[in-house]
């Protein structure tokens, strides 16, 4: 396994973390070297994939589906890339159902959540294909769903706010 390229690069915090500078230019990077076709299940006011998916009637998306419904109804697509930038805990799970009005249970706040969407992320990638992850941890999708590290980058933000992770992955298998 090789080590993947780690990048630091201080922030300021934004709500909408794909506007947030160094996130966003790693971003740009890979849509421009990347010929692939790119999905996002929490796009928020993202615009930088093909197929959109928000749970917020609101936010101008393809769908506004639960975004484990949502990656179960999308085909299977040649080079297919994914965004992955859900809620970072339980806490933000729960404020995102709320905020729509949609029941919180078990199955939105346990850890077999993020489990079931990082398996059916697994299931779309195409391999040699990306999937870039943001949250406040490392873990992306994982070598046991066939994905390789490529790049991390930590972006602090000062204070008391929990740095945002991004981590770029290629399945390889």
């Amino acid at each position: 396994m090789k080590q993947p390229k780690l990048l630091y690069e201080w922030a300021m915090p934004n709500k909408n973390t794909y506007q947030i500078k160094p996130i966003a230019k790693l971003i740009k990077q890979y849509q421009d070297s990347v010929q692939g076709f790119w999905i996002d299940p929490f796009c928020g006011t993202n615009k930088y994939a093909h197929h959109t998916n928000d749970l917020n009637p609101e936010i101008a998306a393809d769908f506004h589906l639960d975004a484990i419904d949502f990656l179960k109804q999308c085909p299977i697509h040649e080079n297919c890339c994914m965004f992955f930038d859900p809620p970072y805990s339980p806490r933000q799970s729960s404020e995102c159902y709320k905020n729509v009005g949609k029941l919180v249970n078990m199955q939105t706040t346990q850890s077999s959540w993020w489990s079931n969407l990082k398996d059916e992320i697994s299931r779309l990638v195409s391999p040699d294909m990306y999937c870039i992850t943001t949250c406040w941890n490392s873990n992306g999708i994982g070598m046991s769903r066939g994905f390789e590290k490529e790049i991390v980058l930590v972006v602090p933000h000062g204070g008391w706010h929990n740095d945002t992770i991004m981590t770029v992955e290629r399945k390889i298998v």
